[in-house]
This record gives C-alpha cells, sequence and structure tokens, in this order.
C-alpha cells in the first residue's frame, strides 16, 4: 500500500513538472506571438496568439488543480476540489470567446479589405510556433494523468493552428493572395469556438448534475436485478464530480427471507459491479420487501 501511495505520489510530482513546463514554453511563446502577429500584420497569428492564450490558461489551472487534486474533502468541500476544475473550464472558455469576438471584429473587414502581411515574418514564426507546441505537446505525451491528456490535446490543435498558417505562408510567398490571411484568422477562430462551445456544453452539464453520458441507468439496473437476493431497485442518482469521478446513489429492495451478513454480501456484489461499470462513490441503501420507501414515487 505504501509502495502504490509513494508511486502515486512521484506520478503526481512528474505531471506537475510536465504541465509547468509546458505553460512556461506556450506563455512565452503567446506573448511572441502577439508581438510577431503585429509586426508582420497578420490576423491569422493573432487569432493563433488567442489560442495559444487561452491554452496557456487552461495549462496554468491544470497545473495549480493538478497541485490540489489529491486533497481530500474538509468541512468546506466535503466532496473534495474536484469540480473545482470545471470551474476553470468556463472561466477558460468566456476568455476565449471574448477574444474570439475581439478577433472576428478585427478581421472580418479585412476580407472586404484585405491588407498586406509579412510573409515571410509569418512563414518563420509558424515554423517556430509549430515547433514550440511540438514540444510541448511531446513533453505532455510522456506524462500519465488525465491532466496531461487532456491539455496535450489543447496543444496539439496549436500545432496544427500553426500547420494551416505555414502552409497559407508559403502559398502567399509565392502568390499574391492577401486575403488568405483574414480567411485562415477566420477559420482559426470558428475552430476555437466550436471546440469552446462543445466543451462549455460538457461544463454545464456536469454542474447540472447530468447523468454522465458513458453511463446507461437502465443497464445497470438492469445488471443489479440479476443478482441473487434482490427484487427491485429504485430512487437512482447518477452525477459526475468532473466528468472523470462519477458518483451513484441507489435503493435495493432485498427479500424477506434475507439476512444480516448476506445484505452485506449483496452490497458488495452491487459494489463490485459498479465499480466495473466506472463509477467510483457509490452509497447503497437497503429496504426490505414489506417497507415503505419515503422514495416511493421514484421507484422503477
Amino acid at each position: 500500500m505504501k509502495h502504490h501511495h509513494n508511486h502515486h505520489r512521484n506520478n503526481s510530482h512528474t505531471a506537475i513538472k510536465n504541465i509547468k513546463v509546458a505553460l512556461a514554453l506556450n506563455l512565452g511563446f503567446t506573448v511572441l506571438e502577439v508581438a510577431g502577429g503585429i509586426f508582420t500584420n497578420s490576423v491569422a497569428i493573432i487569432s493563433n496568439a488567442l489560442h495559444d492564450l487561452g491554452d496557456s490558461l487552461s495549462l496554468g489551472l491544470a497545473w495549480y488543480f493538478q497541485k490540489i487534486s489529491n486533497k481530500k474533502g474538509d468541512e468546506s468541500y466535503s466532496f473534495g476540489y474536484k469540480r473545482f476544475s470545471l470551474l476553470g473550464a468556463v472561466i477558460n472558455s468566456l476568455v476565449l470567446v471574448i477574444g474570439s469576438v475581439f478577433v472576428l471584429n478585427e478581421t472580418i473587414p479585412r476580407l472586404f479589405k484585405p491588407e498586406t502581411a509579412n510573409v515571410k515574418g509569418m512563414f518563420f514564426l509558424a515554423i517556430f510556433g509549430v515547433m514550440v507546441n511540438g514540444a510541448a505537446v511531446f513533453r505532455l505525451k510522456k506524462g500519465n494523468s488525465i491532466n496531461e491528456k487532456i491539455v496535450s490535446l489543447h496543444l496539439l490543435e496549436d500545432v496544427f493552428g500553426w500547420g494551416a498558417i505555414l502552409i497559407g505562408s508559403v502559398v502567399m510567398i509565392f502568390v499574391n493572395l492577401p486575403i488568405l490571411d483574414p480567411v485562415l484568422s477566420v477559420l482559426i477562430t470558428l475552430y476555437v469556438l466550436f471546440n469552446v462551445f462543445k466543451n462549455l456544453k460538457i461544463s454545464i452539464r456536469i454542474f447540472l448534475q447530468a447523468v454522465p453520458g458513458n453511463t446507461n441507468i437502465e443497464l445497470i439496473k438492469k445488471k443489479i436485478l440479476n443478482l441473487p437476493g434482490i427484487t427491485d431497485v429504485h430512487d437512482i442518482h447518477i452525477w459526475t464530480l468532473d466528468g472523470e469521478y462519477n458518483i451513484l446513489s441507489i435503493h435495493l429492495v432485498i427479500k424477506e427471507a434475507v439476512n444480516l451478513p448476506l445484505i452485506k454480501t449483496i452490497k458488495e456484489q452491487v459494489r463490485s459491479l459498479l465499480k466495473g461499470l466506472k463509477i467510483h462513490h457509490i452509497t447503497i441503501e437497503t429496504e426490505l420487501e414489506s417497507e415503505e420507501c419515503d422514495l416511493r414515487e421514484c421507484r422503477a
């Protein structure tokens, strides 16, 4: 048990270090991007800088939440601090929406009146962008934590964004097509907004305690009713703290002839079954068939 605890602590320390390095790379390059976008007069680069700013915020929040992820529940937050990551996701999403509106406001007029960008500057900055974001992705790919994997996906999007700018700059080196820069900017910004709204939808569902998307209540009922000694199941509530840590409370109706040791066995069987369905925190209440439940209206 001690070995497992030390292994988990070492993994957590490694994750914090990996995210910290990726944060330093991403934040430093974001500052360079803003300056480069202004210097090259490229709204596509400024759009990508916005995306990188959002990812820097994600990395900062991921680094902070990785540090407190092992903190247990207390008198203020009995379930622990996992749900704070959702708050970070919402804040990050709002920052990206506001920034995207600003970028579109600046970019759309250029579609009708394109301005010449410093194409060679765009080209070299794009190469640097692919390298820096690629290094950050590689660093996080080596980790095992969910935080690292999720953030690495965000940074992989940045690599694709810089790849698009690199291709666009190469085209504009050979063809005088200044409208390509604002077109790339709009496409990158719309792509960012698409992912923002997708993540916001997930976050709001979690805040509203919706049933996790990968959970089937009817399947859970069916599997539990197949266990011996259980005649009915009702008042099932399933929700998730952060999209990963799932919680369930349930009422089991037990046969009259069942004794206390057998009730304990039934509970253990149900817990084992639910753990296999990726439900981590389980509360079980048992009733005999002759008992009246206050939550009778919830009975399936």
